[in-house]
């Protein structure tokens, strides 16, 4: 069984990782000037705080993360063009750009898991990429909402 504070320290830097994004998209809502790609960043910033509030709750229970329910990867992000920052987005390159942040976290979790030696911490780690990969769903489903809209 892994030591708690190697627990600690994995769920100590994914603290950090929220922070981060939500630090990244309160800065991306205050330079763009399309409002729904503000308000979609805004959300983000707050959704990413949520997130936050997930992990120290783990930190006093690390078997919280267990039962994270496990996404559908439906792959919109890996086939979607990575969208620079930019003040003039539109509304699915604010997202595209969101769907590859989060699948990039999902790609770091999963890699350390994949690395890790002690089954405790490869769960932890196993369970952390299940929550960014259903942050990255979640964001492919407002991105093919927006990027294909159904024409009649």
């Amino acid at each position: 069984m892994a030591p708690a504070l190697e627990i600690t320290r994995i769920l100590d830097a994914a603290i950090g990782r929220e922070q981060e994004a939500f630090a990244f998209y309160s800065r991306a809502a205050e330079r763009v000037a399309n409002p729904t790609v503000k308000e979609t960043f805004t959300q983000l910033a707050q959704d990413e705080l949520g997130h936050k509030a997930f992990l120290q709750a783990c930190l006093g229970d690390p078997r919280i993360a267990d039962r994270l329910p496990a996404p559908a990867d439906y792959r919109v992000a890996e086939a979607t063009a990575e969208q620079p920052l930019s003040t003039d987005m539109k509304p699915a390159e604010a997202l595209a750009l969101a769907m590859k942040r989060e699948q990039g976290s999902a790609e770091f979790y999963r890699g350390l898991a994949a690395a890790a030696t002690e089954a405790t911490l490869r769960v932890m780690l196993e369970n952390l990429a299940r929550m960014e990969l259903g942050h990255k769903t979640r964001l492919e489903h407002m991105f093919v909402d927006i990027g294909y809209p159904e024409a009649f």
